[in-house]
């Protein structure tokens, strides 16, 4: 299999980067099993003294349960920013309903009779409570925690996407690379840790209850210094960065830059894509990577940090489609050329300005440039029966704009229908999607293309020497011949990949472009 050599090679080279992530992901779920812990036990213990409140505090439990790991994520990051306090809170929240469920549970089914010898003895309720009711439910309690761990394990891989580190780094990185090393290489750690934190605490469960109750003192002397763990390989630096996980693994992105800039003594952490400009905005990092043509670069007031070594390859956006829709209907070739060049730099980040700052409707911008450029055309009525073109999109304005442009010009000068599938995540989703007939259609820039779906050789990218024109015929022709799809001419902008810091930061510092990042870190 040749995907274990890989595998054990990728774990080699990257032993520091895992036994980093491995110490935070215990240290978070750590710190969110015992405060878990601390909070769920003594509600759990008030339920049972408070019966009629147990429906409602498990109901809503409950609830939290159900809540999507990244909606959640993304609630609390207003107020607590990025990092592990978002995080943690999300573990916490995940935690709490094994743990209360358990131990009411428990508690219920320490027999009657016991208890009421214990009132006979003269015991208080808080004596009962503590000396007769808990020990005996411990064994159910503890499955709770066992359970509880399990999830926290899990749910802690999303915790990479704020910036709180963990083996969701790798996980993420392989799935935007389209990596299936990366992916394993987390993910199977990851299991690792689920398994070894059921098995220890499955054999504790297995003690007897007055054993168990030294065990679970220890417990909650352990959880705290494992949660420790989290702080030990954060590293100080002049500047933070938060970077995507595609941005990281990629050849032309941060491995890229560090062998060209020699940006090794700038630390990042890991930010789902969505989070990057808000994290610079808030000051919570000082750089980040982003696209030339961003709206929210003018929006949030930041600095494109020039690449005067040209690491960056050209990124010129072009639609890539299915050689069948075009057969099939060669009346679209025409239809979609109208867009081939019209596009300049300044045009699309105009355009996706309106979109991510002033927020106006991704199809009412198009339809406004449309219109400025004569191209806007009223759709042709709905034909019974017509045949559908499916487009899709990655999950950024830039690509809105451009799907909801290529659905208007088809329905105002073709009778075929139009579907739009937005939003369907990174490039490899996309790719995937495209292959496998689920849409016809979606923009991909020839930056991309290249990095990451084709790969080359450091021989073939070498003679390409980052020419606009020699990268897409590159591209044109390897994907003919790999894929069987067709990439149509560009749409005239070059949204490149950049490296981004705060306008007033930048001008403080004295940073303009790379190389000065570069000194400034090695100063």
């Amino acid at each position: 299999m040749k995907t274990l050599p890989e595998l054990l090679t990728f774990w080699q080279t990257q032993a520091g980067k895992l036994g980093e992530q491995t110490l935070q992901h215990i240290g978070l779920t750590a710190a969110a099993l015992l405060l878990a812990v601390v909070l769920g036990v003594p509600l759990g213990l008030w339920l049972t003294r408070r019966p009629r409140w147990a429906p409602v505090v498990l109901g809503l439990a409950g609830i939290l349960q159900t809540v999507p790991s990244i909606a959640l994520l993304g609630f609390l990051i207003p107020w607590l920013g990025i990092g592990p306090k978002p995080a943690i809170l999300a573990l916490l929240l995940y935690s709490l309903l094994p743990i209360i469920r358990n131990t009411v549970t428990g508690i219920q089914g320490v027999s009657p009779a016991v208890v009421e010898a214990a009132r006979g003895l003269g015991f208080t309720d808080w004596q009962v409570q503590s000396q007769v009711e808990l020990p005996l439910a411990l064994p159910v309690l503890f499955a709770g925690i066992r359970t509880a761990a399990v999830i926290g394990v899990g749910v802690a891989t999303l915790a990479a996407y704020v910036a709180a580190g963990g083996l969701g780094e790798f996980i993420f990185g392989g799935i935007a690379l389209n990596n299936p090393v990366m992916i394993l290489a987390g993910a199977l750690p990851a299991a690792a840790l689920a398994l070894a934190f059921d098995a220890a605490l499955a054999g504790l469960q297995r003690l007897d209850s007055r054993r168990l109750v030294g065990v679970g003192k220890v417990l909650l002397v352990l959880l705290p210094l494992l949660g420790g763990l989290y702080l030990l390989p954060r590293a100080s630096s002049k500047l933070q960065a938060g970077f995507s996980p595609e941005f990281v693994g990629r050849a032309d992105g941060l491995p890229g830059l560090r062998r060209a800039y020699g940006l090794r003594r700038l630390p990042s952490v890991v930010l789902a894509p969505a989070l990057v400009y808000e994290a610079a905005r808030n000051a919570d990092v000082d750089v980040i990577d982003g696209y030339s043509t961003d709206g929210r670069i003018r929006a949030y007031g930041l600095q494109v940090l020039r690449d005067d070594k040209r690491v960056f390859p050209p990124y010129y956006a072009a639609p890539v489609v299915r050689p069948a829709l075009l057969q099939a209907h060669p009346e679209l070739r025409p239809v979609l050329a109208q867009l081939t060049g019209l596009l300049t730099d300044s045009a699309m980040t105009e355009l996706n300005y309106r979109v991510d700052y002033l927020h106006q409707q991704p199809r009412a911008v198009a339809e406004a440039f449309l219109r400025q450029r004569g191209l806007w055309r009223d759709p042709r009525p709905k034909v019974p029966g017509a045949a559908v073109v499916r487009l899709g999109s990655k999950i950024f304005a830039e690509q809105y704009i451009l799907v909801e442009m290529y659905a208007a010009l088809i329905r105002g000068a073709t009778d075929l229908s139009v579907e739009t599938k937005t939003g369907l995540g990174g490039t490899t989703i996309c790719f995937e999607a495209l292959r496998s007939g689920t849409i016809d259609m979606y923009p991909e820039y020839t930056g991309t293309g290249l990095q990451v779906l084709l790969q080359p050789s450091p021989a073939t990218l070498d003679s390409l020497n980052g020419q606009p024109a020699a990268v897409f015929d590159y591209v044109k022709q390897e994907f003919r011949r790999r894929y069987k799809l067709e990439w149509l001419p560009p749409l005239g902008f070059n949204n490149t990949y950049a490296l981004l810091m705060r306008q007033r930061q930048a001008r403080e510092l004295g940073i303009g472009s790379l190389s000065e990042l570069g000194q400034y870190l090695g100063r």
